[in-house]
């Protein structure tokens, strides 16, 4: 395995293990708009908002309709409300689609699109408070999440 493969894959697991082991970081009484917020960056990687690329960095906080891509040397952890952590990997592309979690209203949604790249997700409480309402898409699948955790791999056209 070359030197630059290793690095990343050093990076992208990294923030996995960052991820996964403090679910309870996430803090947003301060931002009624935003649904999550960046806790671990690496390399290269922007948030796209209403037409502006955003450097990532741990803190900024993560909105619907926002879309997450990484370089070559990227990677990013985003923790949601509903403390479902997400976790991208190099050269990836995934879109923020949908997104509620309104548990007084009973409302919970979550889609996420993602274009290429790799991602490791583990589900929050939407998942297990409306099981339906979560799902996890691609260009040639969709999936319906229901209380777990995955990693895909998706090659960009």
């Amino acid at each position: 395995m070359n030197a630059k493969i290793r690095k990343n894959l050093f990076l992208f697991s990294t923030a996995i293990l960052l991820l996964i082991s403090a679910p309870g970081w996430i803090s947003m009484a301060d931002a009624s708009a935003a649904i999550g917020s960046v806790q671990k960056a690496n390399g290269t990687a922007v948030v796209e908002r209403q037409g502006q690329s955003i450097p990532v960095q741990p803190g900024l906080k993560i909105w619907m309709n926002d879309t997450l891509r990484t370089g070559v040397d990227g990677a990013i952890g985003v923790v949601f409300q509903d403390e479902t952590l997400l976790s991208l990997g190099p050269e990836s592309v995934l879109l923020i689609d949908e997104y509620v979690f309104a548990p007084k209203q009973g409302k919970f949604s979550i889609v996420l699109k993602m274009f290429k790249g790799t991602a490791v997700y583990l589900s929050g409480l939407i998942s297990k408070l409306a099981p339906d309402s979560a799902r996890f898409e691609t260009p040639s699948a969709s999936v319906g999440i229901r209380g777990t955790k995955f990693a895909v791999k998706v090659d960009g056209r």
